[in-house]
């Protein structure tokens, strides 16, 4: 039987740690726009801020269809399975909202994840305020074996300066606006700052 919680416990946050993978839900308020719904992996790149907020990295694509929704209404569902045992579904509804490169939370936001998953190609964090916390059985969901991280978007970024990664969101035709012509990532491209990390 599925159960709905207060807030992201220990035993939730654990669980959400331990996943290799997770998918994001958004949709335009029109009722012709189009659903998204996107896996996201790189290991480390999602931080439980505390019991009721999680963040995740945006890396660059040739898409912006979150940031769109997003910046339209603010609806988010973020989903993650357990491909291994026990079985589990866990869902989290709330609002998100993109923080740019320009924004003065970037860079203190960039200090709750480790050093090690941040990358070149980074464009925004994602922050989501969660409204309801739920998970269900995944009686259905298969046994999947976990085989390793696939570094073929940090390599193919790696190779961009920043001045290169800029002038590649421009010219992707769905950076700037999504399929249904919501405004997405603002451009031009600001520059990235770098993360303000306490001082020991």
């Amino acid at each position: 039987m599925g159960k709905v919680y207060e807030g992201i416990d220990g035993r939730l946050r654990e669980f959400i740690e331990e996943q290799k993978m997770f998918f994001v839900a958004t949709a335009p308020l029109g009722g012709d726009g189009h659903i998204n719904l996107s896996p996201k992996g790189r290991a480390g790149t999602l931080a439980v801020l505390d019991e009721k907020t999680v963040a995740y990295l945006d890396f660059g694509g040739s898409h912006a269809e979150t940031m769109a929704h997003l910046r339209e209404n603010g609806r988010i569902t973020l989903m993650w399975c357990a491909f291994t045992r026990p079985p589990k579904v866990l869902r989290v509804h709330g609002t998100g909202e993109p923080v740019y490169r320009d924004d003065p939370r970037f860079s203190e936001l960039l200090t709750r994840f480790d050093p090690g998953v941040d990358g070149p190609g980074l464009r925004a964090i994602i922050v989501v305020t969660a409204q309801r916390i739920s998970d269900s059985c995944g009686y259905a969901v298969p046994f999947m074996e976990y085989v390793g991280e696939r570094d073929t978007h940090a390599r193919y970024f790696g190779q961009k300066s920043e001045a290169e990664f800029a002038a590649y969101c421009e010219v992707k035709e769905y950076n700037p606006a999504s399929i249904d012509g919501l405004p997405a990532l603002p451009l031009p491209l600001p520059p990235r700052p770098e993360p303000v990390r306490p001082e020991a």
